[in-house]
């Protein structure tokens, strides 16, 4: 019923776009940069319909006000009011879209930022900054404990949804998860795999719920391995999944 397209931007962000097959409208998500989303717009004849943001930071947002300048009948979804007439939205509210052929589900999500949201349904994940392959956003407005929670929800969700972040920082992710897990043999493949992909200038986005489970160090906070790997690495005790999430984030943040 709809593809998801991918939209490079600045030096490593993605711009989601979701093509509707039934007609020739779409949703942006994240649009921090309007010129390769306009670019889109016109090699396929597509006419947005709406605007998702996550959150408000610039390389999500900078694109809105030249994408709704010619069509100010562009709705746009945040949890904050980032832009007239922006239709706010909370936890659990519902998105419906494209003749409701799209319906998404809305969870708030602080941590990286305090307005942080993602959107998703039984297929997909629109995370912004919470969640990267390998790795997960850096806490610059709420706080570790917020971050554990918001990533602990996501991990929850279902393992085969496609999971759409908002940055290309895979490979520098698993440099991180490497260190810290250096005996997982389904890191050790991933790690292969995305290096041929960039190789090739390919994406590594989307990923998946079950993928990350497999790889993601934020999303293995209950393996027993990996806590002995980071006490022996930080000389100190560690005594909850909680605590073990909030030294790995830590220690990102320094490495």
């Amino acid at each position: 019923m709809f593809t998801v397209l991918t939209i490079p931007a600045f030096d490593d962000n993605y711009i989601w776009l979701v093509k509707d097959s039934q007609s020739q409208r779409c949703v942006v998500v994240d649009p921090g940069d309007a010129t390769p989303v306009l670019e889109i717009l016109s090699a396929q004849n597509l006419t947005i319909e709406a605007i998702l943001l996550t959150h408000h930071h610039h390389d999500h947002t900078g694109g809105v006000n030249e994408l709704i300048a010619d069509n100010p009948e562009i709705k746009i979804f945040s949890k904050e009011a980032l832009f007239a007439g922006a239709t706010l939205v909370k936890e659990n509210d519902q998105v419906s879209l494209l003749d409701g052929r799209l319906t998404l589900n809305v969870w708030e999500v602080a941590g990286h930022t305090l307005d942080h949201i993602v959107f998703y349904n039984d297929q997909l994940l629109f995370c912004g900054d919470t969640l990267f392959s390998g790795g997960c956003g850096r806490v610059f407005e709420g706080t570790k404990e917020q971050m554990y929670q918001a990533v602990s929800r996501l991990r929850g969700l279902d393992d085969n949804i496609q999971v759409y972040c908002a940055h290309e920082y895979t490979q520098n992710n698993l440099i991180f998860a490497l260190a810290v897990d250096p005996n997982n043999q389904d890191l050790i493949a991933y790690i292969k795999q995305v290096s041929k992909l960039r190789q090739q200038g390919v994406p590594t986005i989307p990923t998946s719920i079950a993928q990350e489970k497999r790889i993601n160090p934020f999303f293995r906070y209950d393996d027993p391995d990996l806590l002995a790997n980071v006490q022996a690495i930080l000389a100190e005790p560690i005594t909850t999944r909680e605590g073990l999430f909030k030294a790995l984030r830590t220690h990102k943040d320094h490495f």
